[in-house]
C-alpha cells in the first residue's frame, strides 16, 4: 500500500500517497495509468493490500508458523492491517473490467488490528500462540517494512460501489479459516 500511517482513521483513495522508497514503483505505474487516462484510455489502478491465502507463499509460511504456536505480528498490536484473500483478489480483478477509469482500493471489508489478525491466524491454525514477533522490532528495518509496520485501515467502498464486487471473506477471520482448511 502506498498510504501513510493513519492510526485508526479510515483510508480511502483520496488520501495522499506517501512516496517512501518501496512505494515508488507502484506510484510510477499509477502515474502511467493516469497519463493513459489523460490520452483517452481507460486506466484502472487497483490498490491491493496484503495478500493471504493459498498461493501466497508468505501466508503459507505464516500458517505453518502458527501451527507451531509462532504468530507474526509486525508493528504495534493496535495498528490496523488491511488484507485481501487471493480468491477475493481474483474476483476483484475480473470485476475491474467493468468499472470506470480510476483508482480503487481492493481490500477485505473489515480491516483488523494486528492483534486481531494474529488471533485470527492462530485460531485458524487451531493453536494458541506462544510467541508473537517481531512486533516493534520491525521498525528497525525502516522503509523496507514501512507498508507492514504502518497502521492502514483501508476502505473498499469506492470499488464496491463502482463494481458491485464484494469479498467472499469479509475479514481475515473467515479467510484464514478457509485457508487452513485447504
Amino acid at each position: 500500500m502506498v498510504y501513510p500511517d493513519r492510526g485508526d482513521a479510515w483510508i480511502d483513495e483520496d488520501v495522499e500517497s506517501d512516496p517512501y522508497p518501496n512505494a515508488r514503483g507502484n506510484l510510477a505505474a499509477e502515474a502511467s495509468a493516469a497519463r493513459f487516462r489523460e490520452e483517452g484510455g481507460v486506466g484502472i489502478v487497483l490498490r491491493l493490500c496484503l495478500f493471504y491465502g493459498p498461493g501466497a507463499r508468505h501466508s503459507e509460511q505464516f500458517l505453518a508458523m502458527a501451527r507451531h504456536r509462532v504468530v507474526p505480528l509486525i508493528g504495534t498490536s493496535t495498528s490496523y492491517l488491511s488484507s485481501i484473500h487471493m480468491i477475493d483478489a481474483g474476483t476483484a480483478v475480473a470485476a475491474a473490467l467493468h468499472v470506470p477509469a480510476g483508482t480503487y482500493n481492493v481490500v477485505d471489508d473489515e480491516p483488523l488490528t494486528k492483534h486481531e489478525y494474529a488471533q485470527a491466524l492462530a485460531f485458524a491454525a487451531g493453536k494458541r500462540s506462544w510467541v508473537r514477533g517481531p512486533g516493534r522490532l520491525a521498525f528497525l528495518l525502516g522503509d523496507r517494512m514501512a507498508s507492514l509496520t504502518r497502521s492502514m485501515r483501508v476502505s473498499n467502498r469506492r470499488f464496491r460501489d463502482a463494481s458491485g464486487w464484494h469479498p467472499c471473506y469479509p475479514s481475515a477471520r473467515e479467510g484464514w479459516i478457509a485457508t487452513a482448511q485447504t
